[in-house]
């Protein structure tokens, strides 16, 4: 079995594959990030999850790992190598080849998991392609009809935003992000005002920007959403053709495929 980790900047998350056949799904934990966590940390988490499912240790054979956090990569090959005994790949480095052509300024600054993300998104759907990550950025990348990543937009996630608007000013009360219950945009009280701001404006941004993406690229595209809030604005708005929560987790497990190949 694969076990691949997706080391993001909120949370850690796990998932484990059963390659025999085809990238089979059977299980997705996840953790929340912190730098500090060691890897003694991690597997005794991670061995009760595996036990609860009745997933022998020994039944890991292959661990690939994609992080946006380095401070924790080291942790976490030390959880491979102390307690699954497997010299874990690390996507960005070899033997983990992208296979795709990073047409950008700086290849080398584009984030793991926005290259991971054009790798399946271009495996899974064919033609053009806009995704949309909503994590704690919220990223909009273009990936063209031959699997080129062409560039795309960083913006601050809808929790990063809310945070920011009340870690700044005084009065203003903590939220929970969910759609507004009434149509209207026009809120009759201070919680209602800010949800409608901040969902509702996020949506509009999506639009906006999906739009201005699609005519610069020149031809159709499909946009493919995923991350933990897509399904809630997928909820609002008609310009997603896919949701796809499991995009990057395929990713890593195409990359940890091709790897083995070799």
């Amino acid at each position: 079995m694969l076990l691949a980790i997706d080391a993001g900047n909120t949370n850690v998350v796990f998932a484990l594959f059963d390659m025999e056949g085809g990238r089979k799904l059977k299980a997705r934990w996840r953790i929340a990030t912190d730098p500090r966590r060691t890897g003694d940390e991690y597997a005794v988490w991670l061995m009760q999850l595996l036990e609860i499912r009745g997933v022998p240790r020994e039944a890991v054979t292959q661990i690939i790992v994609s992080t946006v956090v380095p401070r924790a990569l080291h942790n976490i090959e030390v959880l491979a190598t102390n307690y699954f005994f497997v010299e874990p790949l690390v996507v960005g480095r070899p033997p983990v080849d992208f296979g795709i052509d990073i047409d950008v300024d700086q290849p080398s600054s584009l984030g793991a998991d926005r290259a991971v993300n054009a790798i399946a998104a271009h495996t899974k759907y064919p033609g053009d392609l806009i995704v949309v990550d909503f994590g704690t950025a919220t990223t909009l990348d273009v990936i063209d009809f031959n699997g080129a990543y062409k560039g795309g937009i960083i913006a601050p996630g809808i929790n990063l935003s809310l945070d920011a608007l009340v870690g700044n000013t005084a009065m203003l009360p903590r939220i929970a992000i969910r759609a507004p219950e009434s149509a209207s945009v026009i809120g009759r009280n201070t919680e209602d005002q800010m949800l409608i701001g901040v969902f509702w404006g996020y949506v509009a941004m999506m639009e906006g920007l999906i739009s201005r993406m699609r005519a610069e690229i020149g031809r159709p595209a499909k946009v493919i959403a995923t991350g933990g809030l897509a399904v809630l604005f997928d909820e609002a708005t008609d310009i997603f053709d896919a949701v796809d929560g499991e995009l990057t987790l395929d990713g890593l497990a195409i990359l940890a495929e091709r790897a083995a190949a070799k």
